[in-house]
């Protein structure tokens, strides 16, 4: 991949700029030749990805670095794009949103600091992944669950900052953070709550301090690099049981809403609960041609052939109860009176006590498995999610998946989505899954893109994350007041990092000459 610039940045600058990171961490860790930017590029790219490219990467090994370097990347004029392993993929992988950005890669800064078995929290660094902490946790012993998203393969932290989720108790992984260490755009560092206070003792116990609670201000943003986080897990619970419930109508999306809503709210369900459509087994197991290979959308006939092969629904989801062996048994008898009626048929839970095989158990454990789906077309793979954040309402949502669905169809693409509940709201995540290599296919993906930005927007609804190439258009549709929020950010920028070096454009934000340029 040939060497694209920092915008406003010369070439003898940039290699001024390089020359000085490397006496920082060493020529073997600044990393810019084709490859190296390749290997940075976004893998699930809509077309070829230029338009989001690297022009280098530094990867620090230490907090010490991260300030060295951003003080340094200040200095030359040289943009960073922080990510904790760089795996964020179908939101970008770990590709810049502004192309000749130099990416900041912190998955060296790969230490699991402290475990407290007692207190049910970790303190980790931004490179451990999801498997890293989960093996921690095993080999150790440590009778402590984490949660794990549907595509384990990235960095803990990472997915928290970016407010990706999964499917337990402690499932909603921003909210799990306690405690940051991070460094400003201009290489101060900084402690968030209580770790404002030299030695306290509590830093990872409570999730406040004194005085405004800044450690939000880091999440989604680009107004800092977090070097450390704190963590709550779970203590292992004494019993666990998971079902799984099969819904044969796309209508049944509706009353199944409105059930796992109220039982949501109530807290009998108290992990997020995914709908997923009959593509979620398919695209794993199959490819798309094994059941159809005409033009357009997958016809509703052949939907019903997959299902009737698999022994599915047209949606699907796994409901799991955690807690005191009594607990337990009480939600299982509510989920039974509630649900049975509408499906016609009795809950078949799998139970888990401590001391069985904790495969059989409604812990989460990392995965990859759901990346199978890039390979439905055949071809280069990719998938990118669209993703609106909606009221927990079944009529809203059987609504919404039949807009949807159209629209797919009208674009010629299959479609792949799915409502995840959370405690107040659903997101209904629409996934685009595509050929790289199909430019056609690729220009209807982008077009159908930009049509749900405008249908949600109109319908009240906006996304909560994006992928880079469309992260000007979702932060625009933040429009209250004259887009008072998106000001109040760019005035934030302003402040905190003048020269705009970190991660210019991030979810729409830039500094003012940036702006202006």
């Amino acid at each position: 991949m040939e060497l694209i610039l920092p915008p406003g940045v010369t070439l003898g600058q940039f290699d001024r700029a390089l020359a000085a990171f490397r006496t920082v961490v060493g020529d073997e860790w600044v990393l810019d030749t084709d490859q190296d930017r390749t290997t940075y590029m976004d893998a699930y790219a809509l077309g070829d990805g230029h338009s989001h490219v690297a022009s280098a990467a530094v990867a620090p090994a230490n907090v010490e670095e991260v300030q060295a370097l951003v003080r340094l990347a200040n200095e030359h004029g040289i943009p960073l794009w922080p990510v904790g392993r760089g795996k964020n993929l179908g939101y970008g992988h770990a590709s810049p949103r502004v192309s000749g950005t130099v990416v900041m890669d912190l998955g060296r800064m790969n230490k699991i600091i402290d475990v407290d078995e007692k207190f049910a929290h970790a303190l980790i660094e931004p490179g451990v992944g999801f498997f890293d902490l989960y093996n921690h946790l095993k080999d150790n012993n440590i009778p402590l669950w984490m949660s794990v998203p549907g595509n384990a393969w990235g960095s803990v932290i990472g997915n928290a900052l970016e407010r990706g989720i999964g499917y337990t108790p402690f499932g909603d992984h921003t909210d799990t953070l306690c405690g940051m260490e991070v460094v400003l755009p201009q290489g101060e560092l900084i402690r968030t709550g209580m770790g404002a206070m030299a030695g306290n003792k509590a830093w990872q116990h409570y999730q406040h301090g004194f005085g405004p609670d800044w450690a939000q201000m880091f999440v989604q943003s680009n107004f800092g690099v977090v070097t450390k986080a704190g963590l709550w897990m779970q203590p292992e619970p004494e019993m666990s049981a998971v079902v799984q419930i099969h819904l044969p109508k796309f209508e049944d999306i509706g009353w199944a809403v409105d059930a796992l809503a109220e039982l949501r709210r109530r807290d009998v369900i108290q992990h997020n609960v995914v709908f997923g459509n009959y593509l979620h087994d398919a695209s794993v197991f199959s490819q798309r041609s094994d059941w159809y290979d005409g033009p357009g959308a997958i016809p509703d006939d052949v939907s019903q052939q997959i299902i009737d092969h698999y022994g599915i629904g047209w949606w699907t989801m796994t409901l799991r109860l955690f807690g005191y062996e009594g607990t337990v048994k009480s939600h299982m008898q509510v989920m039974r009176d509630l649900i049975e009626p509408k499906l016609g048929k009795p809950l078949e839970f799998k139970e888990w006590r401590q001391g069985d095989p904790i495969e059989n158990s409604a812990r989460g454990i990392p995965t990859v498995l759901p990346l199978q789906i890039v390979n439905w077309h055949g071809g280069r793979g990719g998938h990118m999610g669209f993703s609106p954040v909606m009221p927990p309402d079944g009529t809203l949502a059987l609504k919404q998946a039949s807009k949807m669905k159209s629209r797919f169809e009208e674009f010629g693409l299959d479609y792949y989505t799915s409502f995840t509940m959370g405690r107040r709201h659903i997101s209904n995540v629409n996934l685009l899954i595509y050929n790289r290599d199909d430019e056609d296919m690729i220009t209807r993906s982008r077009a159908l893109f930009k049509t749900l930005i405008k249908d949600s927007a109109e319908a009240g609804y906006a996304e909560y994350r994006t992928h880079p190439e469309f992260m000007g258009d979702i932060s625009a549709t933040f429009d209250f007041n004259d887009h008072a929020l998106w000001r109040l950010n760019e005035r934030l920028k302003d402040a905190l990092d003048p020269k705009g070096i970190m991660a210019p454009g991030k979810n729409g934000i830039t500094a003012k000459w940036q702006r202006e340029a």
